[in-house]
């Protein structure tokens, strides 16, 4: 449909249609966006009664989310990024309906996950989600800031896609020796699976990316300027800064495995710093983002 294809299919050819570096590679101030992570139709109703086929109750907070952000940050234009989707061709209808709703002029970023690729993802899986909701990875700008949004499915286990986790190494290696020798204001990293969730010497996890890989990103993130890095996955908020890396975990919009409330993280970006904070949808709705972060922006 011409509609999917100017909101859920931008990415495309590893790039972002009206994000590119020729568009956006010049700092033009403070600016924000919102990390949405793990909006899993039916998790909800699958963790507490063990069904998920009749959909769930996240369709509920989906369009929270929606008037909770128009409410709070209009007439601010803001770009929107979804961390895990869902992987049954049900669940993509129903988010697509839910999200159709938004703002047009708000550009949809969407990070895959092991919801919709699964946990060994397949050439089969890879390119349903790319017909879905457009590349699984790829690179944008914006406002003088590149951001590399990437398949962490990849460096959980690429068993089941040798070829497909090359050809990302490849790309990515290429992406960080850009981000080396071009100059920008900040590099962000956008990936579903954490490298880790408190430290990075941590123990292997089902929620982090093993040691080994995990020690590796960190050094070649650092060495491209990497400062932040935005992940969802363990449905709690969490993360660490190593070293000058920021580790951002975001909480879920939907299912919550802890006792943090649905909402979002807020993410502002300043020219010398990343400053987030997450934010019940609650919040949002009756009084929008906190005072100080709005006076970041003036």
């Amino acid at each position: 449909m011409a509609g999917d294809e100017s909101v859920f299919l931008r990415a495309k050819d590893r790039s972002y249609k009206g994000l590119t570096e020729d568009e956006q590679k010049e700092w033009s101030g403070p600016f924000y966006f919102i990390q949405a992570a793990d909006p899993q139709l039916g998790l909800m109703k699958a963790w507490r009664i063990g069904d998920c086929d009749s959909g769930g109750d996240e369709n509920i907070f989906l369009t929270q989310t929606q008037s909770s952000l128009q409410k709070a940050f209009q007439p601010r234009k803001i770009s929107l990024n979804f961390s895990g989707c869902p992987f049954r061709e049900e669940q993509v209808k129903d988010l697509k309906e839910a999200l159709r709703g938004s703002d047009p002029d708000i550009p949809l970023v969407f990070v895959s996950g092991n919801h919709d690729l699964g946990n060994i993802p397949t050439p089969e899986s890879v390119e349903q989600f790319c017909r879905d909701w457009g590349d699984d990875y790829f690179s944008f700008w914006v406002g003088g800031v590149l951001c590399l949004v990437l398949n962490s499915q990849f460096f959980f286990d690429s068993s089941g896609c040798p070829e497909l986790m090359e050809a990302h190494e490849v790309w990515l290696e290429s992406q960080l020796q850009k981000a080396i020798h071009t100059p920008s204001r900040h590099v962000l990293v956008f990936q579903h699976i954490p490298l880790f969730l408190h430290k990075p010497d941590e123990e292997d996890d089902y929620f982090n990316l093993q040691k080994g890989i995990r020690e590796r990103l960190i050094q070649r993130f650092k060495q491209a300027g990497v400062k932040a890095v935005f992940s969802g996955h363990y449905h709690r908020n969490a993360g660490g800064c190593y070293d000058g890396l920021d580790m951002v975990v975001s909480s879920a919009v939907g299912c919550q495995l802890g006792d943090d409330f649905h909402g979002v993280r807020v993410v502002i970006v300043t020219e010398d710093d990343i400053i987030h904070r997450y934010h019940s949808l609650d919040q949002l709705t009756e009084r929008g983002m906190d005072e100080d972060l709005k006076k970041l922006l003036v």
